[in-house]
């Protein structure tokens, strides 16, 4: 078609062929022009139009997700689903008066609210779960996310999530998210962090999983619903790769507090009738410590040491370790931020220490005396012990240094940043680097003091006498490690390479 323009008026001509949408129109005449253009203008109908323009694509509509509850953990979890790009709708008992809710999501009763999306969330108590039995016909079909948490262990007969599920059948049940708090949620610390899934529709768990990974958290299937008991039980865990290292550094602290207190205090008043108690409060807990925090530390390259002469002594890393050894290795890093703050302590109560008013008390004594007495305390200059004490003080600050050093290298954070190399760099040849300084630390701290009887009071040794016997240990068998005979196999070993047993090569030649 093509339009030719004359003196006030406009003709329209028709070709043969018209294409639309439908198919190809032939104009046999020009009596039919306007049988064409009726037809044509009825082929031309809104919905088919584009309201759009020419060139972009239509925006996708958000998808729409439910939630059961308006309480923190609903409240929080909306707020991030809206977002991250979602619509949210509440399911709610009470619409009207189910106080403040995230700018821009709707509220409605739970059967309205279930009607408008495939995916629920179902934020609420396990106590409450009885008005889900009665929306059963509403929930046929949909996909129900359980969130919920038991205040103790063994509380139920069994999981909340196989209870949801026999109370609607009809719907996909999927245990997960139930790690994660409103606080969480709010702050949108959720970067990276591990989430745990179970059900018995993978449908519903890729569903489940590709919400998941667009809040940004990163999921594991733990497989069907008869594991739903084992992730209702993970919130309700208190520490647990912290277990072993708190009850081994509570039991090093309290074994070397009564010693320290029989030794010092005990020993005082029953032999020489002082009473020193007010010790107890700042001198003995600044010998505790760091006995505690240089006993932790070399408990943490401890385990490494005894599975290199493991691996030595059987040839290969295929073999698994002990299960304790395995235990040990595990909580390492929690030894070690232990050990950094009984060393921040001890760094603490030795700046307090000379404010103390039994140290001004003891040095106004003196002054006093001496005065009072007429006579002057002869002062020679020691350049051994001067040597001693100046090196004792920059052992310990480069020693602290270090120890924190290593300390924030551990958090994941900064760590994460590191490559393996650095990262194996810092925790492990500056982790030995200050195990060495702490341990020369405490021997320069009684280098003149071991041969001394007066040190062995009650025929005991001291307690930085008995600290320093495990990092001891630790440092020959890391430099028997070092040793190039030693390293060479043990790093062959680490890349793959076994040694043959005897009975193999037996049945080999035997072969032959």
């Amino acid at each position: 078609m093509h339009t030719q323009r004359g003196r006030g008026s406009v003709q329209v001509r028709f070709h043969s062929n018209i294409t639309t949408q439908q198919g190809t129109v032939t104009i046999q005449s020009p009596s039919e022009n306007i049988t064409a253009v009726n037809g044509l203008l009825e082929m031309m109908k809104p919905e088919s139009v584009l309201l759009h323009p020419l060139g972009t694509a239509a925006a996708p509509v958000p998808e729409m997700l439910c939630i059961f509850g308006t309480g923190d953990l609903g409240r929080s979890l909306g707020l991030r689903l809206l977002q991250s790009g979602y619509r949210v709708v509440y399911g709610s008992r009470r619409p009207h008066s189910c106080g403040p809710l995230p700018q821009g999501a709707q509220v409605m009763s739970h059967e309205a609210a279930s009607q408008s999306a495939s995916l629920i969330f179902i934020c609420v108590h396990r106590e409450h779960y009885a008005f889900l039995e009665t929306m059963a016909p509403h929930l046929k079909g949909k996909v129900l996310v359980d969130l919920s948490n038991n205040l103790k262990k063994d509380m139920y007969p069994e999981a909340n999530a196989a209870y949801l599920q026999r109370l609607v059948p009809g719907a996909a049940v999927v245990k997960g998210l139930n790690t994660l708090s409103a606080w969480a949620l709010q702050n949108g610390l959720l970067a990276g962090k591990q989430v745990y899934l179970c059900g018995n529709s993978a449908e519903a768990k890729q569903a489940v999983a590709e919400m998941s990974t667009k809040l940004g958290l990163t999921v594991l299937d733990k497989g069907s619903l008869s594991a739903a008991r084992e992730l209702e039980d993970f919130p309700l865990q208190l520490f647990p790769e912290w277990r072993l290292p708190l009850r081994v550094a509570v039991g090093l602290l309290a074994f070397f507090f009564f010693y320290l207190l029989i030794r010092d205090v005990i020993y005082a008043y029953v032999d020489k009738g002082k009473d020193i108690s007010f010790r107890i409060m700042v001198s003995l807990g600044n010998k505790v410590f760091p006995i505690v925090s240089l006993i932790m530390l070399s408990l943490c390259y401890l385990p490494g040491v005894i599975a290199a002469f493991l691996q030595l002594y059987r040839g290969t890393k295929y073999r698994r370790f002990p299960d304790w050894l395995d235990r040990w290795m595990l909580c390492r890093k929690q030894m070690g931020l232990i050990a950094l703050g009984f060393a921040f302590l001890h760094a603490i109560y030795t700046f307090v220490t000379p404010t103390r008013y039994s140290v001004r008390h003891k040095l106004i004594s003196l002054v006093v005396d001496e005065m009072k007495n007429n006579k002057t305390t002869p002062f020679y200059f020691d350049n051994t012990e001067a040597w001693g004490q100046d090196s004792f003080y920059v052992l310990g600050i480069l020693g602290f240094f270090l120890y924190v050093l290593l300390g924030l290298t551990s958090l994941p954070s900064v760590g994460g940043s590191l490559s393996w190399r650095e990262f194996n760099f810092i925790q492990s040849k500056l982790g030995h680097l200050t195990l060495f300084i702490c341990t020369a630390h405490g021997y320069i701290y009684g280098w003149n003091k071991f041969l001394r009887p007066s040190t062995y009071k009650w025929y005991t040794p001291p307690g930085y006498m008995l600290c320093l016997i495990v990092p001891s240990v630790v440092l020959v068998l890391k430099a028997l490690v070092l040793l190039p005979c030693v390293d060479r196999t043990l790093t062959r070993i680490r890349q793959g390479w076994e040694r043959k047993q005897p009975d193999e090569e037996m049945v080999k030649a035997t072969n032959l």
